[in-house]
């Protein structure tokens, strides 16, 4: 079993000041790591003035190796967001950074609203010229979206170079349900896996459902992340019920894991994690949108807690 001991809360957006008049929300926290510091991006929130609807900007926050010290907050615009139309007009969630040839990539999670369900999205790709300060697009459309087999959510980049081979996973949705007479339409999305030989590029196994659902047919799966320990490659992902699940804790989401030795095919064991939620406090009712790296000899997993990230994001140490 993999031990984590949780570190508890070390962001709270709520105590500084972000950029875009965002108030609250740090979502989908990434790494980029530098000599002496880790630049950690996320998904904030502000309210469309326009129609009361949120759309949802990126920011980043630089801390010490400790994880501790906060060092700088951005105040700038990190990346607008997309033109009108495009498919990431009204949102980026998550923007997934890394290094690969000298260059910084940061793969878009675009969201965009639609008439007759509230959201689609799509991938894009942006490049940083400024050591990750800013990042600029490659061009106004995605690089993976909907597809014959996967008709529409395109969503939760995160990729690696792997043997030569840009490798993505990635959500994609099976489509939407209406669960209650009262609610609005939930989604149902499940992860896939794409490779490509230059990042933009991308060849995926068109609907290929790549981890199994363990809560049945409409499992929602999310916000996939990979790294390899001992010559085994580690997924951790958030799964949850497709409905009752914004305030519900038996239903909300919980932090996945599986396992794999040719990034192909993936045994999924839940059980490998001592990562539930806490008795109380922030994690207390959900943990979901983890995110695993590598810092200092050290295995350390970001996740957000309650209200999918509202009041920030905490961190864990895997104990080898």
């Amino acid at each position: 079993m993999m031990k984590w001991e949780k570190l508890g809360q070390i962001f709270d957006p709520t105590e500084h000041q972000l950029p875009n008049n965002c108030q609250s929300f740090a979502q989908a926290p990434q790494v980029l790591l530098f000599g002496d510091f880790a630049r950690i991006y996320f998904s904030t929130r502000r309210l469309d003035e326009n129609n009361g609807k949120y759309l949802s900007h990126v920011a980043y926050v630089d801390m010490a190796l400790n994880f501790k010290d906060v060092l700088a907050v951005s105040t700038h615009e990190v990346i607008s967001l997309g033109k009108p139309g495009c498919f990431d007009e009204h949102g980026i969630f998550p923007l997934n950074v890394m290094r690969h040839a000298g260059q910084i990539y940061g793969y878009i999670g675009g969201v965009n609203r639609r008439s007759s369900v509230p959201v689609d999205s799509a991938i894009g790709i942006a490049l940083s010229y400024d050591e990750g300060k800013t990042f600029q697009r490659l061009g106004d459309g995605p690089v993976l979206s909907a597809s014959l087999h996967e008709p529409c959510l395109i969503a939760d980049p995160f990729v690696q170079v792997y043997g030569g081979h840009f490798h993505m996973w990635y959500i994609f949705g099976k489509g939407w349900q209406h669960f209650d007479a009262q609610a609005e339409h939930d989604r149902v999305y499940k992860i896939g896996h794409a490779i490509s030989a230059d990042g933009i590029d991308w060849k995926k196994n068109d609907g290929r459902e790549i981890i199994a659902s363990r809560l049945g047919p409409d499992e929602c799966q999310a916000l996939p992340t990979v790294i390899e320990i001992a010559g085994v490659y580690h997924m951790f992902f958030c799964y949850r019920e497709a409905s009752d699940f914004r305030h519900n804790r038996e239903r909300s989401y919980r932090i996945g894991h599986a396992s794999s030795t040719d990034l192909q095919n993936w045994q999924r064991d839940d059980n490998e994690l001592s990562l539930g939620l806490s008795d109380a406090g922030w994690d207390s009712g959900m943990t979901c949108y983890p995110h695993v790296f590598a810092c200092q000899g050290q295995i350390y997993l970001l996740y957000n807690g309650n209200e999918f990230g509202r009041h920030g994001f905490g961190l864990a140490r895997l104990l080898m």
